[in-house]
């Protein structure tokens, strides 16, 4: 821990050319960021794609000026420094190299970059004593406040339309991405589960017995139905994103659906174990009923129909077996 700061310069210890040439560095590190982000949104959303290409060109348009300031008063040799040589200074998380990043991430990203330079050069000008170095530090500060204006009327130039249609995007996205084989995942562990749980329960009346049988049920179906939907798509034809995020999503929902009816075998008191289980399966049958409605957009009757009913159908089939 103590050797990533050893050799970590103090940013009031720094030369006046020094700290010009971490502003050309860190200049020079944004307007990349920014390009990588509009190359990672051109394809889905071309219209924020345009913005950060601007924002980019300005930022490539400040690193000139402060080249030049820099060749005027310290000559042509620019020193090497970058943001991880001062200690204290602002970092850049690497999270332009993750892939499926969300437009809203990236676009908080991207304001979170322009405030912590602004404020970054506006407190180190307030802390500084030397009258050039404040100078200095304050025109750098007016820099990153302009980039913050800049950014403002670059996000201008995306219409109120195209906003909204790369929003719809990005939520269908989301939507294919994690709630759809999510939702599947919990269905699954929620309703096929139900007829062996309750099938083992009514048939041993032991609640241990029922849990384990409960605990195995869950666990596999979750590994299952998580390599099944990995294995099925790639996500390249159908844009549902990640086989990795779906598979994960899926089996982790159809883990927890299992496991909710069967926790409650943890009760050593069979009767009062049961009534809770049964209670638990019509929370999670109308659960599942509630996100079809709402993520889905299938009409809450028909989700009643397909889950509800079916889940206790599925039930009581579990309950008779069990009982005969």
């Amino acid at each position: 821990m103590l050797s990533s700061f050893t050799f970590r310069r103090r940013f009031r210890d720094l030369s006046e050319q020094e700290v010009l040439a971490l502003a050309i560095s860190s200049e020079e590190d944004d307007a990349r960021i920014y390009r990588s982000y509009a190359e990672h949104l051109r394809a889905d959303f071309p219209d924020s794609a345009t913005v950060f290409d601007g924002m980019a060109a300005e930022e490539d348009t400040h690193r000139r000026r402060l080249i030049d300031l820099h060749e005027a008063r310290f000559g042509h040799v620019i020193p090497l420094i970058r943001r991880e040589h001062v200690a204290g200074f602002y970092a850049r998380k690497p999270v332009w190299l993750v892939e499926n990043l969300s437009l809203d991430r990236i676009r908080g990203e991207a304001a979170a970059m322009e405030h912590d330079a602004h404020a970054f050069y506006l407190r180190a000008a307030q802390a500084s004593s030397d009258p050039a170095t404040r100078k200095l530090l304050g025109d750098l500060a007016a820099a990153e406040a302009g980039h913050e204006a800049r950014a403002g009327e670059l996000g201008d130039a995306v219409s109120d339309d195209a906003r909204a249609a790369e929003d719809d995007q990005a939520h269908r996205q989301f939507v294919l991405t994690w709630v759809q084989p999510g939702l599947a995942g919990l269905m699954d562990g929620s309703v096929s589960t139900l007829a062996p749980i309750f099938a083992v329960a009514f048939a041993t009346q032991d609640t241990w017995t029922t849990f384990l049988v409960g605990l195995a049920a869950s666990v596999g179906a979750g590994i299952s139905m998580g390599f099944t939907e990995a294995a099925s798509d790639d996500g390249q034809l159908s844009g549902r994103g990640s086989p990795l995020k779906r598979g994960f999503a899926s089996g982790i929902m159809t883990t927890v659906g299992g496991l909710g009816h069967a926790l409650p075998y943890l009760i050593p008191n069979f009767t009062l174990a049961t009534s809770i289980a049964i209670a638990v399966v019509f929370v999670e049958l109308w659960a599942i009923a509630w996100i079809q409605n709402r993520w889905m957009e299938t009409p809450f009757w028909r989700a009643t129909l397909q889950v509800v009913v079916g889940g206790a159908l599925v039930l009581a089939a579990g309950v008779l077996i069990g009982s005969g």
